[in-house]
């Protein structure tokens, strides 16, 4: 995350330092060929450690052994969130006497062997958070000078994710320092999803990420601001993914993806339609499915947009090719990605349609499929993925007509068939019309 505590003058120091080449091994932990699924604390529950005044809310192995409890319960680790992920304030905010991590005694007094354990008895996998700094975030004992050592006791604890931040260290050192914590976790034998915030740091400083290197050693990144709960935080991160997609898209793909962060779905500051949005725009994406909100009190509306199993299965296919904006003009948005099934030399597509206007009536958008991309002669099996309509096979001519709320979003799949289409299954001087 990026904590607004960070030094201010930060920037000023890493400025006048110079980068260190340093050659290390890769990643290579066969882990993340789709992008993770889970839930996380941070958006939802931050660094709320009032255990007195708000035992329920507060960051507490009792919040994170509920949530696991509730993923399993409520259906969401059969649709492939698997992950149940500690963030920033966790520790004690100083080391052991042999120097060794320790979770806060109060908040978590069975220790996160114990976390973990709980967590895995229930089928799910168990993450963690650390910072590549002298502190974490919020100010908690960071890796450095560690780093070996806090490997180590992260495989011992049996984690499954390790997310690690980037505040209170220097950027330059970044290209060294996260590849070798990386080369640590490897060395531990325990495989170990690698999410790092390598990139964004460096983008901040002004500096160039080598995104080469970065693909090498992580299995996700972020390039870009934290997410709050509101819509203009979640249109700066679409913003920013759609005019800067041509740096962007080329670096994701199975094992390694771009992580625009959290869901915040089902929290205070999105609308249903502009939650739908989210939920799309991250499975064109190809981004990680990590919720971050309260399961005990999550409306059955918004409950029912991340259970959305055709959508899930958009952001889980197995190309792992990261979509793109192919369409903005006053407001409208139309966003594609490439899926499965292949014929020939045709992809599946995935395609969103936005409206980022706010004059309170819906608005149609007309396009051929062909206009679209979707080109294949033999045509493309075509279905709402929230309206759950199918429309039948249609031809790269066939105009369809979608009606998108004020900042909402269709979401179409095109699947390709193997068979040309035949004469009598569309007529081109018709709309399809999508609601």
């Amino acid at each position: 995350m990026i904590y607004p505590r960070s030094p201010p003058h930060i920037v000023l120091i890493i400025l006048s330092l110079l980068a260190v080449a340093y050659h290390i091994n890769g990643l290579d932990n066969g882990l993340a060929r789709t992008p993770p699924m889970g839930w996380l604390s941070w958006e939802r529950f931050r660094c709320n450690t009032d255990c007195e005044g708000d035992p329920d809310n507060c960051i507490s192995e009792n919040l994170f052994r509920t949530m696991a409890d509730l993923v399993v319960s409520e259906g969401y680790a059969a649709l492939g969130y698997e992950y149940i992920n500690v963030d920033d304030c966790w520790l004690e905010k100083s080391r052991g006497p042999q120097g060794q991590l320790v979770a806060d005694r109060k908040r978590f007094p069975r220790g996160m062997r114990s976390l973990s354990d709980y967590v895995h008895s229930k089928g799910l996998k168990f993450g963690i958070y650390e910072d590549y700094g002298n502190y974490t975030c919020a100010g908690y004992p960071g890796i450095i000078g560690y780093g070996r050592s806090d490997a180590q006791q992260f495989a011992d604890w049996n984690v499954d994710y390790v997310k690690l931040d980037g505040c209170y260290s220097l950027p330059l050192d970044m290209d060294q320092g996260y590849p070798e914590f990386g080369r640590h976790l490897n060395s531990t034998g325990r495989q170990m999803i690698y999410s790092c915030s390598w990139p964004v740091y460096q983008i901040y400083a002004g500096i160039s990420p080598n995104f080469s290197s970065i693909i090498e050693h992580c299995n996700l990144w972020r390039n870009y601001d934290d997410i709050q709960d509101s819509w203009a935080s979640l249109e700066t991160i679409i913003d920013y993914y759609g005019n800067n997609q041509d740096a962007i898209v080329p670096n994701a793909g199975p094992g390694h993806w771009n992580d625009p962060d959290m869901l915040i779905i089902g929290n205070f500051g999105l609308s249903y339609e502009q939650s739908k949005t989210q939920f799309a725009l991250w499975a064109i994406m190809a981004a990680p499915l990590l919720m971050s909100v309260d399961l005990r009190t999550i409306r059955p509306e918004f409950k029912a947009i991340l259970q959305n199993q055709k959508i899930i299965a958009v952001d889980q296919d197995p190309l792992g090719i990261q979509g793109r904006r192919i369409y903005k003009h006053k407001g409208i948005e139309i966003w594609s990605r490439p899926i499965t099934p292949i014929y020939q030399t045709y992809y599946s597509y995935a395609v969103a349609f936005v409206n980022r206007r706010t004059d309170g009536t819906p608005s149609d958008v007309a396009v051929t499929l062909r206009e679209l991309g979707l080109q294949s002669p033999t045509g493309y099996r075509v279905e709402d993925l929230y309206e759950d309509v199918n429309y039948g096979i249609l031809s790269p001519n066939t105009k369809i007509k979608v009606k998108v709320n004020p900042s909402g979003v269709v979401i179409l799949s095109a699947h390709v068939q193997p068979e040309r289409i035949t004469r009598t299954t569309y007529n081109p001087l018709n709309y399809y019309h999508v609601k």
